[in-house]
């Protein structure tokens, strides 16, 4: 998966903005379920993480419009990048499915194959 923190291209922003979307979407249902599950539930997850995954997911949807524009994403490509910031961990599975069919540029490159070894006689 490489470096995560490394920010240098588009299709690495939008990697690290889809991964960061998919950690406040763990940190919201965490605090959801401490908030409801107890019959005295505590709010302070949601009252922390609502607010970060709100703002993460507006730039979520920023990064991905940019991303289609930089890219030159197809209409459908871009429709499904918006969408998948709807459901917990949607983001993920897109930028898996980006990678896998060619839309992130340098992430989706193939990669060499691994030169086998030469055995020694």
């Amino acid at each position: 998966m490489g470096n995560v923190f490394d920010l240098s291209t588009t299709a690495k922003r939008f990697r690290f903005v889809a991964i960061l979307e998919a950690f406040t979407w763990a940190g919201l249902l965490i605090g959801m379920a401490f908030k409801y599950i107890p019959e005295n539930g505590n709010e302070i997850g949601v009252k922390i993480f609502g607010p970060i995954h709100g703002g993460v997911f507006v730039l979520f949807i920023a990064v991905a419009i940019y991303t289609a524009i930089k890219l030159s994403w197809s209409w459908l490509t871009t429709l499904l990048a918006l969408v998948s910031s709807i459901p917990p961990f949607g983001t993920l599975v897109f930028e898996w499915w980006a990678v896998q069919s060619n839309q992130l540029a340098e992430l989706s490159a193939v990669k060499p194959a691994a030169q086998p070894a030469l055995s020694e006689s």
